[in-house]
């Protein structure tokens, strides 16, 4: 056992459905990345977040990670409560499975979106930064 695993907080945002748009990935370890997509849908941004976070998972080694997200889609998306029936969509969540196989465990979690400010003020930052 490695101990508990690496915490990842996501979130999309956008400025407009499709407007520009950013994600941002924060962890209490100290992790904090953000990025801007250009002009996107919300649900983009979401799981370009999603897939950030694995990688950043990767790259910081972790074997056991658990991400949190506040897009209700995204979660029962990975779960598979929810068809992806959109092909774009489809992209992320096969990129997303084939980062996770590298994980020893994996968990997603929908949390409350007052649970994930960081990760909103992250995405948001980087709106601010480049995506108007």
């Amino acid at each position: 056992m490695t101990g508990a695993p690496l915490v990842l907080y996501v979130d999309g945002a956008s400025r407009g459905n499709p407007g520009p748009a950013a994600w941002g990935v924060w962890s209490p370890s100290g992790l904090a990345l953000n990025g801007v997509l250009g002009r996107t849908t919300n649900n983009v941004a979401e799981w370009t977040a999603f897939v950030r976070a694995l990688e950043a998972a990767a790259a910081a080694g972790a074997t056991d990670v658990e991400i949190r997200a506040d897009s209700e889609l995204v979660v029962k998306q990975w779960s598979g409560l929810y068809k992806v029936k959109a092909p774009h969509l489809a992209r992320f969540v096969a990129e997303a499975r084939q980062k996770a196989r590298a994980l020893a465990s994996l968990r997603v979690v929908h949390v409350p979106r007052e649970e994930n400010r960081e990760a909103d003020r992250l995405a948001n930052e980087a709106l601010d930064r480049g995506g108007r």
